[in-house]
């Protein structure tokens, strides 16, 4: 199916890039073909017929060839078609945005304008070229930026779902899509309000397609939104689910899914909530077996406590080399609540506080992860021997 959607693209790319060249004048086209790698000719045959020109040198392209010349025509002279198919030949490397979510993104401004903060048609202006873009569906205007004035305008007769769709979300490239996405969400173009709730409701209709509306910077004290991919859950991630969910179900494994969500998205959150997992794992072990704990004791007390009922302080050991790991494991759960006060949304970060990135939370979350999932396994061995 790949293949399928990658030939029938690579046949677009052909018929628009042949449309550039002959937009071109027919003393110019031979020259310009020359310089994005296509075959020589003469300027008779051009004057003859640009297009039958531009389209026998391109149908000669291997498709790598063809690729580099329409990139080199793009980087030229820009074109909204070209650069369009361009992008989706480049989405194939990705996932891709369903029409479904589209949708629904769409159904996001129902009865709502693209922008609170400038008129509607200033936005579009600023995100997609209407001036060169044609309406589409046979409708006859010179582009979309006068169907759209005349629509929108003059008799305003179009609803905002029927304005998105002529402006191509459903269709578009992801890359065009995302520049959307950040746009419309930017205090430049949204009241704070209307910023808050988009970018919450985009950010959770993304997530379903494997990428998050994460705030990248500030503006004049306002935040900033990029579109990120989520990484691929490793085969840990998943393996560790399925212990936590297996172990306790109502609290601790939604802790355990919310710290990994939102490792990109909110990495101060991550790392307080991977603390919170290990704690609460430590707390359930430690009521099963009918021991106690203080609600002053710490990350670190909760440990030794319940390694202790385990079995797995170091001291119960005589062999150096379990003494040394379980040593390490008291050391890496001491340094995940350091983590977390250093770095988590337990405390105020303050002005000259260091900010955590993903890398951090991901760290912070695989420890906790790796530990709740160990001390779950040998509670679980612990009963079975008993």
């Amino acid at each position: 199916m790949e293949d399928e959607i990658c030939t029938l693209t690579l046949k677009t790319l052909r018929t628009e890039l042949a449309s550039e060249i002959a937009n071109f004048k027919a003393y110019d086209v031979p020259a310009i073909c020359v310089r994005i790698g296509l075959s020589e000719g003469s300027e008779e045959e051009a004057f003859q017929s640009k297009h039958k020109y531009a389209q026998k040198r391109i149908a000669a392209q291997s498709a790598d060839e063809l690729l580099k010349s329409a990139r080199l025509l793009h980087a030229e002279q820009g074109g909204y078609a070209l650069g369009e198919v361009l992008a989706k030949l480049d989405d194939l490397k990705g996932r891709p945005i369903t029409k479904l979510t589209r949708r629904r993104l769409i159904k996001l401004f129902d009865g709502q304008p693209l922008a609170t903060e400038v008129e509607q048609m200033d936005f579009i202006r600023s995100v997609w070229p209407i001036e060169d873009m044609p309406v589409g569906n046979g409708i006859q205007y010179d582009n979309l930026e006068s169907f759209l004035v005349q629509h929108t305008l003059r008799n305003d007769d179009l609803t905002q779902q029927e304005l998105m769709e002529y402006l191509g979300l459903l269709e578009c490239s992801t890359s065009r899509l995302f520049r959307f996405l950040e746009a419309v969400t930017s205090a430049e173009y949204q009241a704070v309000k209307r910023q808050s709730e988009l970018a919450k409701a985009i950010d959770q209709l993304l997530r379903h397609d494997g990428y998050a509306l994460v705030k990248s910077g500030t503006i004049s004290g306002s935040p900033l939104f990029k579109v990120r991919h989520i990484p691929d859950g490793s085969p840990s991630d998943n393996e560790i689910s399925i212990a936590i969910k297996n172990f306790e179900t109502s609290q601790v494994s939604p802790r355990w899914q919310a710290a990994l969500e939102s490792r990109s998205s909110n990495p101060e959150r991550s790392i307080t909530l991977a603390r919170t997992l290990l704690e609460d794992v430590c707390k359930w072990i430690l009521h099963e077996a009918g021991d106690g704990w203080d609600e002053a004791d710490d990350l670190p007390a909760l440990y030794k406590k319940t390694a202790k009922v385990l079995n797995l302080a170091p001291d119960d050991h005589t062999e150096q080399i379990f003494k040394q790991i379980l040593g390490s494991c008291q050391s890496v759960v001491s340094a995940l609540g350091a983590l977390r006060n250093k770095l988590g949304d337990a405390h105020s970060i303050g002005p000259k506080r260091v900010r955590p990135a993903a890398r951090h939370a991901e760290l912070a979350v695989n420890l906790a992860g790796t530990m709740s999932t160990f001390l779950i396994a040998t509670w679980a061995n612990k009963n079975d021997n008993t």
